[in-house]
């Protein structure tokens, strides 16, 4: 573990991540694996979120209790898989805002190219957590990044399931500041930019395509 990279390895964690790698797993399978995996990893990205207090009353007696302080958190699915990981996060703060970062790659420059943006106002007075099941290459992710700062963004943290070597280096190079959260730091990527051993296409697993 680095203060860049944390790895969840609780036991739930892993056993429902080895039934999504599994090819055997349907569809609804994976789906629902995703949203109960989201919703763990989440408790892991906002350990150390701020709190203030608040008075209340309890059915006994009156106390200054502790709450979530500043403006409501953003969560920001990088699409179109980042989509299968909100529900999980939304079940666990379901006051969060949600926004949006359409990339996808140019095929000639292999360079990430922007398609879709659409993020929650004030930006720079919320935590900003990024979600999308794959760090692969580093490319899109960095440049989702890119856009949430250009955005006003300063407080961010990337929420993944899995993670290949090169796209940690990539993200630490372009964004130290920016903790990454995953279930799993696998092997390597393939020739065709595919994480080792991984899962296959997270977007095709959870949505059916090919």
């Amino acid at each position: 573990m680095s203060e860049h990279l944390t790895v969840v390895d609780h036991p739930l964690v892993q056993h429902k991540l080895t039934l999504m790698r599994d090819k055997g797993t349907s569809t609804a399978g994976f789906r629902q694996l995703l949203r109960e995996i989201t919703l763990l990893l989440a408790y892991e990205v906002t350990r150390d979120i701020p709190l203030t207090t608040r008075n209340i009353e309890t059915p006994m007696e009156e106390m200054d209790a502790p709450i979530l302080a500043g403006k409501k958190m953003a969560l920001v699915s990088i699409l179109r898989a980042g989509n299968g990981m909100l529900d999980g996060v939304l079940e666990l703060v379901p006051s969060a805002r949600v926004g949006f970062v359409g990339l996808y790659r140019d095929e000639e420059t292999l360079k990430p190219v922007q398609y879709y943006f659409k993020a929650p106002e004030s930006l720079k007075d919320r935590l900003v957590i990024a979600v999308d099941p794959m760090l692969a290459t580093g490319n899109s992710s960095a440049a989702a990044i890119d856009l949430l700062k250009q955005a006003g963004a300063t407080d961010i943290r990337f929420l993944c399931l899995l993670a290949a070597p090169e796209g940690v280096a990539r993200m630490k190079e372009a964004h130290p500041d920016v903790r990454i959260v995953t279930a799993a730091l696998d092997r390597e990527l393939n020739a065709k930019g595919y994480i080792m051993p991984g899962l296959g296409d997270a977007g095709d697993r959870m949505f059916g395509t090919k």
